[in-house]
């Protein structure tokens, strides 16, 4: 079979100086790991490799032959499923990645490239490279079993189609996640993660699977990277305009303080499987998504740490879901939130939010049937809430008047290149909420009480996809 797009193998070294720790690490941590493990680790028996977590686990990764490396690994491996459900620490991997030689990294991104590119405190693009091998790999063996396209092989396919179509000067594409289990997960950066400014997570909401929506997903990513990029420079002129008349800066001066580094990025994230209809009613797979969106924004500021970026999450109808429950737990912050097309959540006010105050947005556009509705608890557009709601009614830019855009309608309208909507989500995820425009709150516009449920009955299949 073959397989659209191209994916590029490891080159020779995969790391570059600053990536590498500048002290070898020894291998006398067998004791350790068995004391962190519950019982006696040994680097000849993958088996048991895979009974343990954390610290111990990339220990015991490390100290493996290539051949037992490459067994403890293989797909369907309890490693795999540790690293994939249950992975050390951010913190914990950058430790232990940064005390490995140049030798030792390069042998492990080559004979288990998917446990090295699924781990949050590797350098991104030691984890791009990493993820292309496996997925390379992957379409190999799938090609040379000469089976009929299975969802594995689609998926595959997906991923290479959304990492090769760019255009001229479109920005660097990174592979961040490959999970080909299941519906999958994947998720891709665009943009330069170690030195943007602005980074911008997008998280999915119901329907959305690697093989039907990861190519759009991703193209929306470039649309909101593109209106980004194009905005930055007249912001920056803006804030360099208030400072000099006012002396103020950031938040002094009414506008969100910057982050560190130049230039945007996002993430198109569907690093989570989210609902179809036997189970969009419920909130197990928003308890199950929360954490690997923490897992997400806790990596990013330890890579980041010493240049700290403006971290935004935009979240689209059951991915608000998630995202509220991720952010109410105190274990990461962002600074702001976007939530599009809510079905709401258990979150009863903004105040209970990971999130600076005033930096909480909520967007309806009209006749989206599940916006407003508050089916998971408390509605994000209601005024108890405490968000500022998005007026998206389009019209003319209060900052340049030749730029017009147009209202979004429906529930897969928002991210639309165009529409009021994309243009101030780009602009809050760039720190200018200043200058976007309030509506009014979810409290009974278009007959809803905040106590509804979702009117699939009008939602029409075509509808639900992303794009035409």
């Amino acid at each position: 079979m073959h397989f659209p797009g191209s994916v590029e193998a490891a080159p020779t070294s995969v790391a570059s100086p600053a990536a590498v720790g500048t002290s070898d690490r020894t291998h006398d941590d067998l004791q350790r790991a068995s004391e962190q493990g519950g019982s006696v680790a040994r680097s000849d028996d993958p088996d048991h490799v895979g009974a343990l977590h954390g610290e111990a686990l990339l220990d015991a990764l490390t100290d493996l032959s290539a051949p037992d490396l490459r067994r403890a690994v293989a797909d369907g491996s309890r490693v795999q499923t540790t690293v994939l459900d249950d992975p050390p620490t951010a913190s914990e991997t950058a430790s232990w990645w940064s005390t490995l030689t140049r030798v030792d990294q390069e042998r492990l991104v080559d004979v288990a490239p998917q446990v090295v590119g699924s781990l949050e405190g590797v350098p991104y693009d030691v984890r791009d490279v990493a993820n292309r091998t496996y997925l390379a790999r992957a379409a190999k063996r799938i090609d040379s079993d000469g089976a009929a396209e299975t969802s594995e092989s689609a998926m595959i396919g997906q991923i290479q189609v959304s990492l090769a179509d760019t255009a001229p000067g479109d920005p660097r594409k990174e592979l961040l996640t490959v999970d080909l289990r299941g519906t999958g997960r994947a998720s891709i950066a665009i943009g330069d993660l170690d030195t943007a400014r602005d980074v911008t997570v997008l998280v999915p909401g119901m329907f959305f699977t690697v093989t039907g929506q990861l190519h759009d997903w991703t193209d929306t990513g470039v649309d909101l990277y593109r209106e980004q990029a194009t905005l930055t420079p007249a912001a920056d002129a803006l804030v360099a305009r208030t400072v000099s008349t006012t002396g103020a800066v950031g938040s002094a001066a009414g506008v969100p303080t910057v982050g560190q580094g130049s230039g945007v990025a996002v993430i198109a994230w569907m690093g989570y499987r989210t609902p179809d209809l036997s189970n969009v009613m419920s909130l197990s797979l928003a308890h199950e998504g929360a954490p690997r969106l923490e897992r997400v924004i806790s990596g990013l500021d330890l890579m980041r740490a010493d240049h700290a970026p403006r971290v935004s999450i935009v979240a689209h109808s059951y991915g608000s879901t998630t995202s509220l429950m991720a952010l109410a737990t105190g274990r990461i912050h962002v600074d702001s939130l976007t939530v599009i097309g809510s079905p709401g959540s258990t979150i009863a006010h903004s105040s209970s939010l990971a999130v600076p105050t005033g930096q909480v947005f909520v967007g309806n556009a009209h006749w989206d049937p599940i916006a407003g509705t508050g089916y998971f608890g408390t509605d994000p557009g209601s005024k108890s809430f405490g968000a500022t709601v998005l007026d998206l009614d389009g019209g003319a830019d209060p900052v340049d008047a030749d730029d017009v855009f147009r209202q979004p309608r429906g529930h897969n309208d928002y991210l639309k290149a165009g529409t009021a909507s994309l243009h101030d989500i780009a602009l809050i995820a760039i720190g200018r909420s200043d200058l976007i425009q309030a509506g009014t709150s979810g409290d009974g516009p278009d007959g809803r009480d905040g106590s509804g449920s979702p009117q699939f009955l009008v939602v029409r299949p075509q509808d639900l996809a992303l794009r035409d």
